[in-house]
């Protein structure tokens, strides 16, 4: 069987050996940054949004792990909330919500494989009725761990639910990045974003994780009215390794703009060390990026862990 391959996909060489050490040895201390984590703001089993007033509005559990509630709809992107992930050290902070206390969800939206996005253990926590939506050629992926309602979805198609007011559109888009769990499947599963639109036109687009590039645009001409955009803001220095990867704080305010968003979440900080920024500063830079701009502080979502915000 011919196993399917989307390096054609990707537009940059990924890190080889040598990069991945330089990115290695870039890391914070980890007592430097478990100091710094103690100032972020954490609110677990803080109050969540009424699923039946119908708001559009984020909740962030942490790293890019989110809750996004669409006209009635609630979809819970790229959970990971168990202590610690392979590759990195223990969590620097706990997670919004624990499994247990998620409410009820329609889907989980898997943007990419990467161990910081898709967690086993998470997942294995959840009921094998619920329905997964992610990319192409990973359904054979969450079959083998029981899930039996898997959608698969190329770049620009999408999955409906049957939201307050009428249906509402889960949308696979593209992103900048790649996929890889072990040494043998390099981008053999397809990565993206998402973008969630309310019967009457208004979405929120999470990015997943991605560099910025001219796929920004296509997806602000396909979506006129996103109204929240949930942005990685971390994991980009240094920044000759990883800017074909990640954004950083100063590009994410950048998209937010061209995807014509007026609100922007910052997500993808905060939680794992695996770049060389010090922890606290992509929130510091987003915020000053944001200012730079003359945005409207009202509109820079910058959330605690386990806040949420509506319209």
């Amino acid at each position: 069987m011919v196993v399917p391959d989307f390096r054609h996909r990707l537009d940059s060489t990924l890190l080889g050996p040598v990069g991945a050490a330089r990115l290695w040895w870039s890391y914070p201390d980890d007592a430097d940054a478990r100091r710094d984590a103690a100032r972020i703001p954490v609110t677990p089993e803080a109050p969540l949004p009424d699923p039946s007033s119908g708001t559009l509005g984020v909740t962030w559990l942490g790293h890019a792990s989110a809750l996004l509630w669409v006209d009635g709809v609630t979809v819970l992107v790229d959970p990971v909330l168990s202590p610690g992930i392979p590759g990195a050290a223990r969590r620097l902070t706990p997670p919004g919500r624990t499994v247990e206390t998620l409410p009820r969800i329609d889907a989980v939206l898997i943007s990419h494989d990467h161990y910081d996005h898709l967690d086993v253990r998470t997942l294995g926590a959840m009921p094998r009725s619920t329905r997964i939506v992610a990319g192409l050629n990973t359904a054979a992926f969450f079959r083998a761990r029981g899930f039996t309602d898997v959608v698969e979805l190329n770049w620009w198609s999408s999955v409906g639910f049957t939201g307050l007011s009428g249906e509402v559109r889960v949308e696979f888009v593209p992103a900048r990045h790649w996929s890889r769990r072990t040494l043998t499947d390099l981008c053999h599963r397809l990565w993206g974003g998402w973008v969630v639109t309310a019967p009457d036109g208004r979405a929120v687009y999470h990015a997943g994780d991605t560099a910025t590039g001219p796929f920004l645009r296509r997806i602000a001409g396909r979506h006129r009215h996103i109204e929240v955009a949930v942005l990685p803001v971390g994991a980009y220095a240094p920044r000759e390794l990883l800017r074909t990867v990640h954004m950083d704080p100063v590009e994410a305010v950048r998209a937010a703009g061209t995807v014509g968003a007026r609100r922007m979440v910052p997500v993808h900080w905060g939680t794992f060390v695996l770049s060389g920024e010090p922890t606290l500063e992509p929130i510091e830079a987003t915020r000053r990026a944001w200012a730079r701009d003359g945005r409207d502080r009202d509109d820079l979502w910058d959330l605690a862990i386990g806040g949420s915000r509506t319209l």
